[in-house]
């Protein structure tokens, strides 16, 4: 499975490279995170580890075509997995961690869960929720658009956090960041 996460990172990469998104801090962030609730809940930290890297593989080319990023990201990982010896098992594991990571699906794992859980962290840390309100500027992005777009992605990433554990590490970083929202509107 190593060679796997492996290959499956440097597809992401590939696919930063070429679109721009998501970024690095928030790719890394997702890795990282993802990692460390894989062993904190002692689940399979292989799919978990495929499951970040994968999870947002279309993002960049869905911003510049208009897709949607969990269809084309779902057909990338099913297309990318193809090319490996997989326990079916595993695969429809990962597949679940693409398509359900924004929670619009049901986790059939516990995998899928973590990964959806990695996934709001990069919305939720204040470094991260500020690189992304500043990439909005950066892509011409008016500022009370970007507080708001930026406001939207926080309480879309706090609705989808399911874990208590994630819940009471986060919560006064998403004070933090409401109330930097509530001061930017004054």
């Amino acid at each position: 499975m190593r060679k796997i996460i492996k290959a499956a990172e440097q597809f992401a990469l590939e696919e930063i490279k070429r679109h721009g998104l998501p970024s690095l801090v928030n790719f890394t962030t997702a890795n990282e995170k993802g990692n460390e609730l894989a062993k904190k809940f002692n689940v399979n930290a292989d799919i978990v580890a495929i499951g970040t890297r994968l999870m947002d593989i279309k993002l960049g080319e869905a911003q510049k075509t208009g897709g949607d990023h969990i269809e084309l990201g779902v057909a990338a990982t099913k297309t990318f997995l193809k090319r490996y010896a997989i326990d079916p098992k595993n695969i429809l594991k990962i597949v679940n961690c693409v398509e359900a990571h924004h929670r619009t699906v049901h986790w059939i794992c516990k995998e899928a869960e973590l990964v959806a859980n990695a996934d709001c962290y990069r919305f939720l840390l204040p470094r991260n929720w500020l690189l992304f309100l500043h990439s909005l500027g950066t892509r011409g992005m008016d500022f009370q658009k970007s507080l708001d777009y930026g406001e939207s992605k926080v309480d879309e990433k706090w609705k989808i956090l399911s874990l208590p554990y994630c819940k009471k590490e986060l919560t006064t970083d998403y004070k933090l960041i409401k109330e930097i929202i509530k001061k930017a509107r004054q």
